[in-house]
């Protein structure tokens, strides 16, 4: 879902106009007329990892909503002051307690419907032992062939997968740019 619309001025408080802002914008934006502040309205970032050990690959079986119960890769938001690759670590370390070495940005998804884009990074890990942070009920490595794919719980982790499994089968690893509707 789309983030509401901005009401008030995050700076004093009063009732925002949407209007073409002064500044040769092209777009509406949120504008306050009283302190003229300019609020933009811009995707949050998702960010996460691929872990691998082997053939297999590690899912985490959520603690949360949405969609507690199911399967996803190690992932949430990205947090100001962080890299995309420092926050894909992070989430791997919050969600699976899993030792991780970062290999290259793998698949980069927009959801333009929910105002989102999801980053996954490739990563080795560097144990088989994990330790799930609350957000998560059980930490588990996984083939291709034995992944419960009618539990994942994205489609953006599902696609990653497949692209996952498809690129390691050719032997080859490249970055996969996709757009979700």
């Amino acid at each position: 879902m789309l983030q509401s619309p901005i009401k008030h001025c995050r700076n004093c408080g009063v009732a925002v106009v949407y209007r073409l802002p002064d500044d040769g914008d092209t777009r509406e934006r949120a504008v306050c007329p009283a302190c003229s502040t300019i609020h933009y309205q811009n995707p949050l970032n998702v960010v996460g990892t691929v872990p691998y050990w082997g053939d297999k690959v590690l899912l985490c079986k959520r603690n949360i909503e949405p969609r507690k119960g199911k399967w996803t890769l190690p992932a949430g938001f990205l947090e100001l002051g962080e890299t995309t690759a420092q926050g894909a670590a992070r989430e791997t370390d919050e969600e699976a307690g899993a030792q991780i070495e970062l290999e290259g940005l793998f698949t980069v998804i927009s959801v333009a419907r929910v105002g989102q884009v999801h980053l996954f990074y490739r990563a080795r890990l560097l144990s088989e032992q994990f330790a799930p942070g609350t957000e998560t009920m059980q930490a588990q490595l996984y083939g291709e062939d034995e992944i419960p794919w009618d539990e994942i719980a994205f489609r953006t982790v599902k696609e990653t997968l497949e692209r996952f499994f498809a690129d390691r089968r050719v032997g080859r690893f490249q970055v996969h740019d996709l757009d979700l509707v």
